[in-house]
């Protein structure tokens, strides 16, 4: 990544822009031309989905589910999940769904997992469509 590129992310992302916070999250995650550090892009990812960004919440509910920059959390990973899932998008709707029919973090329950990837598969998940077979 070029140095002015990250300099600008990270300035907008210090002054709160969301779309930013992920996008730096996402750098420190990848290691993107700065050392990676997963509790960087934890605290990144964080700031996004406190300010209710469905991107941001989906990631850091991946960072729980995997203890990667956190230790590792279902339930808490399901509530960012809840979170970004209920405004539509349909990875975190994806892992809801997978939470429920695995009940890591929630009560196992094969109607929720269901409903859940029923909406991951209206937006084109594929593998939200090969669970609904299960």
């Amino acid at each position: 990544m070029d140095v002015s590129c990250f300099e600008e992310c990270k300035r907008l992302a210090e002054s709160g822009d969301a779309s930013k916070q992920v996008e730096l999250g996402d750098i420190y995650y990848n290691g993107d031309g700065v050392p990676k550090d997963d509790a960087e892009a934890v605290r990144w990812y964080r700031l996004s989905a406190e300010q209710g960004d469905a991107l941001g919440q989906r990631y850091l509910g991946w960072m729980y589910t995997n203890g990667q920059g956190v230790p590792q959390d279902d339930a808490e990973a399901v509530r960012w999940y809840r979170l970004s899932a209920e405004q539509g998008d349909a990875g975190a709707q994806y892992n809801l769904g997978n939470a429920y029919y695995t009940g890591q973090g929630v009560s196992k329950n094969y109607d929720e997992a269901r409903k859940w990837w029923t909406k991951a598969a209206e937006q084109g998940v594929e593998a939200a469509e090969k669970n609904l077979l299960l």
